[in-house]
């Protein structure tokens, strides 16, 4: 009989499986390296336990003692498995950024779960990186893992995934993609995959707000790249000990958006239900398409399983709240179908200004049409009223048709968004669209904006 002793037996010896539509304008045979495989769905099981069984063989870790570290999400899971089977306790300190799916997925194999704000220096007090050190000094017969400076990280990859992957493409493999947070993969792999072939090219894909791509390039670590973003699994403000530089031959960066949309392609095109990472890695292998020629056979790592991001990549609300969704606005009436449902704000002639400006506070306006029995004949800018304010400090008791400037021009559902923006100016900050039937909505700066 064939069978694992337990669900730990069953880290490792990943498919590959080859990527087809996605990959035409590639001119190489390309293959995935599929971790959703591994029992916790990601690449971070095969650290995981090899960094708990070092931990264990030199005493850092002792019997009933506590693990501690810092996760994206993953890394936690392959750590909780690897605590349950060998009766450890186990705590996931995680950033806010991550998806809800990973949070109640830790819990689910009974890690405790302590969260942490995402926008903060790694040296912060409140970060995760710093929250993971102090819950190590303060917990009694406990183990920090340290996943991006311990050594077993990039050990693990180099005695199982590259050598994986070197026999599965029987040392016909010319380049390796992969995206880098620890770096534990990336210089795993690309240290094996080298010593057999030093012709192989090993490619990183970075994110904007990471400072990888800089830094291999310049030497220089630049604060200033640094910043807030939404891509999950790859990039990092600090420089991983388990980065090995010296093996990677070039990083190419993915944008948010481009990440999340690939992440959503892989699903419904090649049936590749995976992590955000896999959209950024696939994103920049194509960007990269022009390295590789019809000899070659590229391996892109996919990390990890789409169930961790189902209410965000997969989710088109989501989706379209950051501008991701690829709906192309092309006429007047797309402009407004967000908040065409709502009704149009205006303000007669003979009201007094103070009360036009409570409308405008009251639902966050910044222009309101002025109308009376006749129609639209007049229109008040947030702007114009400041100036009239400053010139009048008694103007809320004037009635409206004493400050408001001419109308809002109106256009057909049906106009071009490109005619639409030719109407606004300075003068002239927003345009009334006719949706028929007497109904009339407003297009504003923002909403042409919104749309680009």
């Amino acid at each position: 009989m064939e069978y694992a002793e337990n669900i730990l037996g069953t880290i490792g010896n990943t498919p590959l499986v080859k990527i087809n539509k996605l990959a035409e304008e590639i001119p190489a045979l390309v293959l995935a390296k599929y971790e959703t495989f591994n029992p916790g769905n990601s690449v971070k099981d095969r650290m995981a336990l090899k960094m708990v069984e070092d931990a264990e063989a030199d005493g850092r870790l002792k019997p009933g003692g506590t693990i501690i570290e810092g996760t994206s999400g993953n890394t936690g899971m392959g750590l909780a498995l690897v605590a349950i089977i060998k009766g450890y306790k186990m705590i996931c300190v995680i950033s806010d950024k991550q998806s809800k799916e990973k949070m109640d997925i830790l819990r689910a194999v009974g890690s405790k779960v302590v969260v942490c704000p995402t926008n903060v220096d790694p040296s912060d007090p409140r970060s995760y990186y710093s929250t993971s050190k102090r819950l190590a000094e303060e917990t009694p017969n406990s183990w920090y893992v340290n996943q991006y400076d311990n050594p077993s990280n990039a050990r693990a990859h180099y005695e199982s995934t590259g050598p994986e992957i070197w026999k599965q493409t029987e040392g016909k493999i010319t380049h390796f993609v992969v995206g880098v947070g620890t770096g534990g993969t990336i210089s795993g792999v690309g240290k094996y995959l080298k010593e057999q072939n030093p012709n192989i090219k090993v490619w990183g894909i970075d994110t904007y707000g990471s400072v990888f791509k800089k830094y291999h390039e310049t030497g220089v670590f630049d604060e200033n790249e640094i910043y807030p973003y939404i891509t999950e699994g790859i990039g990092e403000d600090i420089l991983p000990k388990n980065v090995d530089f010296s093996v990677i031959d070039g990083f190419t960066k993915v944008t948010d958006k481009d990440a999340a949309i690939y992440t959503q392609k892989l699903s419904k095109v090649e049936g590749m239900f995976l992590g955000n990472s896999a959209g950024a890695a696939m994103k920049g292998m194509l960007q990269l398409k022009d390295q590789f020629t019809k000899d070659d056979v590229v391996v892109v790592l996919f990390h990890d399983h789409g169930s961790r991001y189902v209410g965000k990549m997969y989710n088109d609300e989501w989706m379209r709240d950051r501008g991701f969704i690829e709906d192309e606005a092309t006429i007047a009436a797309d402009l407004i179908k967000e908040h065409a449902n709502k009704p149009l704000i205006t303000v007669r002639t003979e009201e007094l200004v103070g009360h036009a400006i409570e409308r405008m506070k009251e639902y966050k306006i910044s222009q309101i049409p002025v109308e009376d029995i006749t129609g639209f004949v007049g229109a008040l800018d947030e702007t114009d009223l400041l100036r009239e304010y400053m010139a009048n400090k008694n103007i809320s008791d004037l009635p409206i048709k004493d400050v408001m400037s001419k109308p809002f021009p109106i256009v057909q559902k049906t106009t071009s968004v490109e005619d639409v923006s030719k109407l606004m100016n300075k003068e002239n900050n927003a345009v009334l669209v006719d949706l028929g039937d007497g109904k009339y909505h407003i297009i504003t700066k923002h909403d042409i904006i919104s749309a680009l």
